[in-house]
């Protein structure tokens, strides 16, 4: 055992949780010394499977990250090694411990890359700071994973979180969909990015977006990093209007960088900000949000809706699904995996919808080929862009398989 004496001039690092409500994660302290190798102390409900195992890890990372005299006491709650890894890195940094190391786990193999107007229905938040969500998120089918470093991590947390999520981007497999990243409000969201980029994920949310300069730093800060790594993998952009000012500058800022696809809005923040009530109808968000729609749509970007935050309230949150598809937004986020199915119903054609629109694309098809100028469907004249529509219409029902 090292002595007691040899650590008490130095501060212990922590990172984790640990008790009999955490699971998939574990709790560590280091504590350095000036001598005596490493002590590793276990406690592990799977100690006589895993034990052995674990502590080889520990091992490993420490000696990545130049430790060579401390004492670690692990309390293990069933940690994947993604997140084994992650926190004892975390701690030996908050003790003051290799700095300007990171110790990587094996990466999967990485999915295609992300396509700019791939289908984004739903996004599925997943705190960052909780890796027991993290390897079975993808298992609910919703069209993207926003793994969370902001709103839903603690502001003393931010830290181990980013080691976590990069750690989550390299080692999980989130199946088909987009990996995403929501950073933290500039300029902390900056330091996020020199963990995150190096793992490519797909799309970066940008949050409390007021301003271009908000996005342009958040692009140039990518750009540099994949420089500096050799990636030359796009990855794109989302920003979230929260605020009245940022609701202003809506279109200035869909148009800040190429990488953007999509522009989203917040509407907790954007109600507080503006000191009203979040009601169930959004009324008192109705300007915003069609504010957003419209500047998405003049800068060739998805619209996207916000959450909506009644979990319980499954019936309602079809309702703002459908309002919110007929404004023109193409999907929006979700808080639990319960709503991601509600979500994908809410914001799909209806059968009635798909049959129009095979009707008018045949009648157009069918006028094309008799050479004529004028397309009808019944009694009723076919404007060009209603067969755009109905183009558009069939294109998003073959994408979400209701039609071949």
């Amino acid at each position: 055992m090292i002595n007691a004496i040899e650590t008490s001039a130095v501060s212990a690092g922590e990172a984790g949780h640990w008790g009999k409500d955490v699971r998939s994660d574990l709790h560590v302290s280091i504590t350095p010394s000036l001598r005596g190798g490493i002590d590793i102390e276990l406690e592990s409900r799977v100690k006589p499977y895993y034990g052995e195992a674990i502590r080889r890890q520990a091992e490993e990372v420490l000696e990545a990250l130049g430790v060579s005299h401390a004492l670690v006491v692990i309390h293990d709650e069933g940690a994947l090694p993604f997140v084994i890894a992650a926190r004892i890195e975390a701690a030996a940094r908050r003790a003051g411990l290799g700095e300007g190391t990171r110790v990587l786990p094996g990466r999967v193999a990485l999915p295609e890359p992300s396509t700019r107007d791939r289908m984004r229905r739903s996004r599925l938040y997943v705190p960052g700071s909780e890796p027991k969500y993290f390897v079975n998120a993808a298992l609910h089918g919703a069209d993207g994973i926003i793994l969370d470093l902001e709103d839903s991590v603690h502001p003393r947390e931010k830290d181990a979180a980013r080691l976590l999520v990069r750690n989550a981007l390299r080692a999980v497999d989130f199946l088909q969909c987009e990996r995403m990243v929501r950073i933290n409000q500039l300029p902390l969201g900056l330091d996020d990015l020199e963990e995150i980029v190096p793992e490519c994920p797909d799309l970066i949310l940008i949050p409390k977006v007021e301003s271009p300069s908000q996005v342009l730093a958040v692009s140039r800060q990518i750009e540099k990093i994949q420089n500096d790594h050799g990636i030359g993998r796009t990855v794109w952009l989302m920003p979230i209007l929260e605020s009245a000012l940022g609701i202003e500058h809506a279109y200035e800022i869909a148009t800040a960088s190429p990488q953007i696809v999509a522009l989203t809005i917040g509407l907790e923040d954007y109600t507080a900000d503006l000191g009203v009530t979040k009601t169930a109808t959004g009324t008192e968000s109705l300007f915003a949000r069609q504010r957003i729609v419209n500047a998405a749509h003049a800068a060739g970007v998805q619209a996207i809706d916000s959450v909506f935050g009644d979990v319980g309230d499954l019936e309602g949150l079809h309702t703002w699904g459908v309002n919110s598809r007929a404004m023109g937004f193409e999907g929006m986020g979700c808080v639990h995996p319960s709503q991601i199915a509600v979500i994908h119903q809410a914001f799909a054609p209806t059968a009635a919808e798909i049959e129009k629109a095979q009707r008018i694309v045949a009648a157009y098809n069918e006028a094309q080929q008799k050479g004529l100028g004028v397309v009808s469907l019944g009694s009723k004249m076919i404007d060009p862009p209603v067969v755009q529509r109905a183009l558009k219409l069939m294109d998003r029902a073959r994408a979400m398989g209701l039609t071949t």
